[in-house]
């Protein structure tokens, strides 16, 4: 009886052994994935709502490799600014695609990202609204947080960058 429990136990030991080993082993990857760099490049008005006083911007984001490991992108949420006043929140999400069908970025490669961003009118952000869907020149930032992912980990960069 006394064997039986050393057994139990040792099984035990090396299952959580084992986990301990994955858990591991899939932090390997967490250099080579923080290395990932995220640029705003462009903000682009697609349509305008005079009605509702509402836009619909394009929010593009380059996102480039340095490293030796490919990885995805799931996620970026980001706050967007003009001119120093917050526009309101914006996200670029592929969580609900599975790995293998997400842009994969390989080593030493980029690839633009982009994303829509709702634009309501207020009055905090008269000015900027006005000069976004008239075509004047601003200067954009975005801040926020980007999920790289690899087969077996992920990390979560925070970010800010200007255009």
């Amino acid at each position: 009886m006394i064997q039986g429990r050393g057994i139990i136990y040792v099984a035990i030991a090396g299952l959580l052994a084992m986990l301990g080993g994955i858990i591991w082993y899939a932090s390997l990857d967490n250099p080579q994935l923080g290395m990932a760099e995220i640029q705003l490049t462009t903000v682009k008005v697609v349509n305008t709502n005079t009605i509702d006083n509402r836009a619909s911007l394009e929010v593009s984001f380059l996102i480039k490799n340095p490293g030796e490991k490919t990885f995805t992108v799931s996620n970026i949420d980001y706050e967007l600014s003009a001119n120093g006043k917050s526009l309101g929140r914006g996200a670029y999400s592929t969580e609900d695609i599975a790995l293998p069908g997400r842009a994969l970025f390989i080593p030493n490669g980029q690839i633009e990202l982009p994303t829509t961003f709702y634009l309501t009118f207020s009055d905090n952000i008269a000015d900027e609204y006005n000069s976004i869907i008239n075509g004047q020149e601003l200067k954009f930032n975005a801040k926020g947080k980007m999920t790289v992912e690899s087969a077996f980990s992920l990390v979560e960069k925070e970010f800010e960058t200007s255009q």
